[in-house]
């Protein structure tokens, strides 16, 4: 089925537009936040930022963070004795702590592994979810179910809308 399949397509990247929006319009020290979608984040040694986000990219971190780190469907790399202040979190990637790097909160990945030098300082849990499956289960089952609930309310419409055929006699 064509129709249903571009529709899909569609809706993925009109979901995809509209999150990069938000997470661009509601940034509360947007001078200092850095946000990408596509196009991977750089913070070269001495440059310090808020918060770095990035969907689709990936983000190396050489100067420090004051706040979180998130990677969706992309990498973090923290090396040159970077640091974050906050949390580290990568869905769909892999992350990297060189020597003598530290990260205040938790280290996080999901569907991808976690790669740490035996001096790399993490103060909060570290936490590795790796494989396919999670990434299935958490990128791909919630558009799943949009589909069905899609797909159920068009056959809804569909029926309701249907012209009643009269009995024959």
């Amino acid at each position: 089925m064509t129709y249903s399949r571009q529709f899909l397509y569609r809706l993925f990247a009109g979901l995809l537009v509209l999150i990069a929006a938000s997470n661009v319009s509601f940034a509360g020290d947007a001078g200092r936040d850095r946000t990408q979608v596509g196009h991977s984040i750089s913070i070269a040694p001495g440059e310090e930022v808020t918060d770095a986000t990035c969907f689709g990219c990936s983000i190396r971190v050489r100067g420090h963070v004051a706040g979180d780190v998130t990677a969706f469907g992309g990498s973090v790399v923290v090396e040159d004795q970077g640091n974050i202040g906050g949390d580290a979190t990568v869905f769909g990637g892999d992350i990297r702590l060189d020597q003598a790097v530290s990260v205040r909160g938790d280290v996080t990945v999901f569907g991808g592994r976690v790669r740490r030098d035996p001096q790399a300082s993490v103060g909060g849990d570290v936490t590795n979810m790796g494989g396919p499956g999670w990434v299935f289960l958490i990128f791909l089952a919630p558009f799943l179910f949009l589909g069905m609930f899609v797909a159920a309310i068009v056959w809804l419409i569909r029926r309701l809308l249907r012209p009643a055929i009269p009995l024959a006699a």
